[in-house]
This record gives structure tokens, sequence and C-alpha cells, in this order.
């Protein structure tokens, strides 16, 4: 009786403001929203309410089926340990659910995109696996787009948990026709409050990635509409507590949670960049968690209840251990099915390495030093190049004095799109123009212009940098092969080709002369490369070099209190 009270309250309220403007039903309308302020709305007297639920928490999973090596960094130095598993994280949420009936599961994107199987399925092998998760909500990341836009419209679809996203937009012929492509915001009653959802996906996402994946969706700003659905969902829904639930990367999200559009926003719970806060970010407006990557680990956050309305918020981050959770039989089951038509291929051997393969540091990594390593094999280039990928967990030897196997299922992990290698040349003055604009997109002063990567990597060149000096001014050396760069001389490059891109731009260097396709996609040259110099021991070699942060530097974010660990 109470809820159908409530329902009759909120119809006769909404009556009432006839001069706002409503979002439409989830039919494929606009969601426009009041622009009105100020609007006194009395609320009814609650009965005083104490009470509490828990939303757990993941995001940036990637596709990772299986129990796998993960990178953690204590008193100065790499860690492995064994975390993850769909299973294993299966039976983790069973067993919290269990012991609590009020429980939101959500998860923050990336699901569907980052191993053999994801990718060689379109993302349609992973969609029995979120379903049995049971998610209450889902938002799509960056990499949700990979598969075209409706491929993801499909593996979305076929997801039986609510979706929101707040600025993805149809786009027709270059206009936008004004229709949001999923529901703004969720709602959901639960332990004596209404709580409502808004979502965010980054906006950068035709920039940062191959913009032929995301033909046909416009992106906008977050700062475009989130203060007139915060103020929805209090003053018209009657929202006693509002999360804003993001997949734009730490630093962009930290940057949301200073600005004033989110004043009333209770927290931002984000994703993107596979941070790993252990302690909720306060800005000045709002608190900010993100909860790493890979199915490694489940954010738990506490919620308070009274009233109605937030009363206290406790956060952890917990690991997905093996050796805490074994894994749940039925989804072991799943995944089984989901790999048995790739695991053939998948676990053929195409190499060893004697040193971990890592992707966790910002300026420089070893996994991406193989990658260049093996395109300046194939093709002797001035500089091979590689793009500042995030996703693939490490690979390391339980036994550091044996090798450890490389096999093609961690090739799709490191490289979960196969690009073609593509060459051209490109002037001195062209490369310390397109450092400084990759130095910028890792490091803007502004977050919002941050790109979710991190830096370029690279083989050939050794890059020195200040990344505290201004736009523009960051590089302070550069050498190719040994040498100084020289402004007027112009070198050759190779790096993957980036689908819908203009034939004259590469990595994301525009005007590039002589560009020619190689006809080699870059897992081909890495199976071709371990084929002739198997063991690799790839290694941190200063290619790139800044004189205020660590050359094991792991994140973006500065100046507040988060450390990656």
């Amino acid at each position: 009786m109470k809820e159908k009270g409530n329902k009759r309250r909120s119809f006769l309220k909404n009556a009432a403001l006839m001069s706002w403007t409503l979002p439409a039903t989830l039919s494929g309308k606009s969601y426009a929203v009041f622009e009105q302020e100020n609007i006194p709305i009395t609320e009814p007297a609650h009965e005083e309410i104490t009470a509490g639920f828990t939303l757990l928490i993941t995001s940036d999973i990637h596709a990772q089926l299986h129990t796998h090596d993960e990178f953690f960094w204590e008193n100065g130095k790499a860690v492995y340990k064994k975390r993850g598993g769909l299973a294993v994280l299966k039976t983790m949420i069973d067993s919290i659910r269990a012991t609590n009936p009020n429980v939101i599961l959500y998860d923050g994107g990336d699901f569907f995109h980052g191993h053999g199987v994801a990718s060689l399925s379109e993302g349609e092998a992973l969609i029995p696996l979120i379903n049995e998760f049971n998610y209450d909500l889902i938002l799509p990341g960056n990499w949700e787009v990979v598969y075209k836009k409706k491929k993801m419209l499909y593996d979305m679809g076929h997801a039986n948990a609510a979706k929101i996203c707040a600025n993805m937009w149809h786009k027709t012929n270059d206009s936008d026709n004004g229709t949001l492509i999923y529901p703004p915001y969720w709602i959901k009653f639960i332990a004596g409050a209404k709580v409502g959802f808004i979502g965010y996906t980054d906006h950068l996402v035709p920039k940062r990635q191959s913009p032929a994946y995301s033909e046909g969706i416009r992106f906008t700003h977050a700062t475009e509409n989130i203060a007139k659905y915060i103020k929805y969902l209090r003053e018209i829904e009657g929202c006693g507590i509002i999360f804003i639930v993001t997949h734009m990367g730490l630093a962009q999200q930290v940057g949301l949670a200073n600005d004033p559009a989110v004043a009333g926003a209770d927290c931002i719970i984000g994703a993107d960049t596979h941070e790993r806060v252990r302690e909720p970010i306060q800005g000045k407006y709002t608190k900010v968690v993100e909860c790493g990557a890979f199915g490694s680990f489940l954010g738990k956050l506490e919620v308070g209840v009274k009233d109605g309305k937030l009363s206290s918020l406790q956060y952890q981050l917990l690991d997905v251990d093996p050796k805490k959770y074994p894994a749940n039989p039925a989804m072991l089951q799943l995944v089984e099915t989901a790999a048995k038509p790739y695991k053939e291929e998948l676990k053929q051997i195409i190499g060893f390495t004697t040193a971990p393969l890592v992707r966790y540091f910002v300026l420089e990594t070893p996994m991406d030093n193989l990658i260049t390593d093996a395109i300046m094999w194939k093709f002797s280039p001035d500089i091979a190049l590689s793009n500042g990928f995030r996703f693939c967990q490490p690979l390391a030897a339980s036994d550091p004095a044996k090798p450890v196997a490389i096999t093609k299922e961690f090739l799709w992990n490191m490289l979960p799109v196969d690009s073609t290698a593509k060459t051209g040349k490109v002037t001195g003055a062209q490369l310390l123009e397109w450092l400084e604009k990759e130095l910028e997109n890792a490091f803007a002063t502004d977050p919002s212009k941050r790109f979710g990567g991190w830096f370029v990597r690279f083989a050939g060149m050794e890059v020195n940098c200040t990344i505290a000096q201004p736009k523009g001014k960051r590089v302070n050396s550069v050498r190719i092969k040994g040498q100084p760069l020289d402004k007027n001389r112009t070198y050759q490059i190779v790096a993957c080709e980036r689908e819908g891109d203009p034939d004259d731009t590469l990595c994301r260097i525009e005007n590039i002369l002589s560009p020619s396709n190689t006809g080699l996609s870059l897992h081909q040259i890495i199976q071709s490369y371990l084929a002739v110099h198997s063991p690799v021991s790839p290694r941190l070699e200063g290619r790139t070099v800044a004189t205020d942060q660590p050359q094991t530097l792991l994140t973006q974010l500065q100046g507040t209190t988060y450390d990656f660990r």
C-alpha cells in the first residue's frame, strides 16, 4: 500500500508542475528535461527508516573468462598473484547476496571486449555469461562500440540488466535526430529508499579509438545535461539517493566531482582507466570510486539509509581471490561452452617469455616494448609505434627461472583488435608536435581533455619530458636511433591502422607522407617475431623518461590522496 501511495503522490506532484518538460518514456523519444529553476516542492512527511543496502560494482572485465595473473605494487616492486575468473567472481557475488537481501549488482562497462572468445564472436559468446550474474544495471563502456553500433545494440540488448547512458545519441548522416540510445537514468526502490542512477560514457570515444567503431553515435560531455537530471531525480522523482555511474577514466571523474554541475549527487562510481581506488576520493561536490579491472576486483559500497536518504557510505575494494572463493560450477560450464568453438586455436603456444609481460605503467611497458620490437624487426623503420592501451592482465612465470608460454589466447588479450600495420613518412617537426599532443592527451591540466589511455609507446625513439610543464612545452628532447631529432628530416614510421581514419593519418599523426598498408596484421607480425626470438625478455628501458615522475608511474591522476597498488 505504501508503494501505491508513493506512486499517487508522485503523479499528483508531476501533474501540478505543468511548466516542467518531463522525460519521455523509454520508447526511443528524446529525453529533454526541464529548464525552469527553483520550483518549491513540499514533500509529505516520511516515517523515519534506518536501513541500508549493498551496491556491488564490477567494471572493465574485458571478457576475461579465467583466473589469471594480476599485478600489484607492494613496497616499491611488482608482485603477481592469481585473481579473477568469472566463476570465482560469481561465487563471491552469490556469497554476499546470500547474507543480504538488499543488493544491487552493477557493471561499469567494457564487458564484451578484450579476450579472443569475445573478439572472435563479436561479443555474442559473452551474453549467457553476463546474464548468469543477474546484473541489475549495466553501462556501455568505450569498447562496447568495437564491433560497431548494430552489434553493440545486439550484445547489450540481449543482456537482461537495465541499461543507461545519458550522453550517447543516435546519429544519422552527420545529423543527430535528438534521441538517446539508452535511457539516461534508472530508479530502484530498495531498503526504504528511492535510488537514482545516471549514466555517462566518455565523450572522447570517437577520438580515442578507431572512428569507424562509433559511426552512427554522437557523444556529448556529461556536464551538458547532468545537472538537470540530478535536479529531476531529486525534485520530481523524489530520489533520496543519487549515484552517477561513469565510464570516463579516473582523471575525468575526479574533474567531474569538482564541477558544480554534480552538486546533489552522492557518489560517482567510475570505470575505464582500471584504477584501484581503495579509499573514496573526495571532490568538491561528491566522492569518486573506481574498482579495477579484468574481474580481479569487486567494489562493495555499503549504503546506509535513514528516512529515505543517505546516512552513511562505506566502501571496500575486494580481491576476487580463488583461494577464498571456489569456482561456481554452473558458471564454469557456461565459460567452457562459450570458449569451446575457439579453444583449440587459442591454446596454441606461439612463444615464451622469461620476464613478466605487463601493461600497467603509464609511460612505457614491457608488453608494448615487445610489440614495437616486433614491428621494428619486421620492417626496419626509424620508429615503431603502439597506442597507449591499458587492457590485458599480466603474464608472469610462477618460477622466474622458467620461461612462461605465450599463447594465441594471450595474444588476443594484448591486441583484441588484430589491426593491419601501416607505414608512412613524417618530418621531425611533425613528430615533435604529435608527441606534445599525446602528452596533452595523457596529462592535460583540464581532466575533461584527458584520453583514457596512457602515453603512446614506441621503439627506435627516446623521449625526455616534464609532465608538469604546460601544454606544448613538455618535451625536453627526442632521440631517434641514438641521434637528436632533426625537425627538417623525414622519418619512416610503422603503426597499426585505425579503421575510419583518413588515409594520411597514422596513430593520430595527421598529414603523413607516402601512407601504405603493409598487408600484415599485428598478430602475424608478433607470431613471426616470436618464432625467431623466443624466449623474449622485454623490460623497461627508458624509452620515455619523465623528469618529474618515476619510470614506474601507475596513474594519470596527480594531486589527490589516490595511490595505485
